[in-house]
């Protein structure tokens, strides 16, 4: 999920009330008009299934929003770089660059991936903004995506990340040390109460499962391998922050940690990435075409493996 998105609780208050009239009420600056659109193409989720805009509203009905940008009004193709891992006639396997976003949405209307994808694939299944996107990394995440290009890899794929049944491995690097050699965070999130474009672990929020491993330890700082078990919104920052070891670089949810290193060079070499320590590193599952299943890995980006090169200087 992207930042892009927003979540809402139905309380007694709003029960009965149009799908759409309500997010009409709740969303500034979007139309009832567009925001049928986004329920039609399927970028609007209750209680984790999609549904029509005259659905009414029940009691703790949860609703989830991604303001996606309207094809008509933004989405062009343009020439930007793809750095290709894998490719067949069903499906490309792309490895994003940190600060590229996966489609447009709010705020960022076009230099996105799926800007690149409809110029250099004429014909990918898909909604206009969306061209075989399958699934997503947010927008300082680096690493590995597959993208459909027929729409029953769109179809096969989708429904593999519905069921969780592809795997997702990242490579992080962590303030502190001490970490448990392996473990699993079981924490439930949701939008922040307190801050609505933050993400947190909130009692009653959607189930959410990481699994870490320490892949080394440094003076200060500890490199894991992370294994996401289900995929929300900023899902492995968030919970490595709730185990008060965030994410070097993760200025959102960094809680300033980046701030009290105390050797000036490594700081201004934090400072200097713009972007946090976080690479989809590995991804397999069932290949749409024969059902065998398939593996790719991408290293570490070079300002990364700079940096811990540095530390163990």
């Amino acid at each position: 999920m992207a930042d892009g998105d927003l979540s809402f609780k139905i309380g007694p208050d709003q029960v009965g009330a149009r799908l759409d009239t309500y997010l009409a009420s709740q969303i500034e600056g979007w139309s009832r008009a567009r925001l049928q659109r986004l329920i039609d193409n399927e970028d609007v989720l209750v209680n984790g299934k999609t549904t029509k805009s005259s659905y009414k509203l029940r009691d703790g009905d949860e609703i989830e929003v991604e303001l996606v940008a309207s094809p008509t009004d933004v989405f062009t193709p343009e020439n930007i770089p793809l750095d290709i891992v894998y490719e067949d006639e069903t499906l490309v396997v792309v490895n994003k660059q940190a600060g590229l976003v996966v489609h447009p949405a709010a705020g960022t209307p076009s230099g996105t991936l799926a800007n690149a994808l409809a110029y250099h694939f004429q014909k990918l299944p898909g909604t206009g903004v969306r061209p075989g996107i399958v699934h997503r990394l947010d927008r300082d995440t680096s690493g590995l995506l597959v993208v459909a290009k027929t729409d029953a890899a769109l179809e096969n794929l989708s429904d593999q990340f519905r069921d969780r049944s592809v795997y997702k491995s990242y490579v992080a690097l962590v303030h502190g040390r001490g970490v448990a050699n392996s473990g699993k965070i079981d924490q439930p999130l949701a939008r922040d109460p307190s801050n609505r474009t933050r993400m947190a672990v909130v009692r009653g929020g959607r189930n959410a499962l990481t699994l870490y491993r320490v892949r080394r330890a440094f003076d200060r700082f500890t490199l894991l391998d992370v294994e996401l078990k289900t995929g929300r919104t900023h899902q492995i920052r968030v919970h490595l922050s709730w185990i008060k070891h965030p994410v070097v670089g993760d200025e959102t949810y960094g809680g300033g940690r980046d701030n009290t290193i105390q050797d000036p060079r490594l700081r201004a070499g934090i400072r200097a990435l713009k972007r946090h320590f976080l690479h989809a590193e590995k991804l397999g599952f069932k290949h749409p075409a024969n059902g065998e299943f398939v593996k790719f890995e991408s290293a570490l980006p070079q300002e990364l493996a700079k940096l811990l090169i540095a530390l163990e200087r």
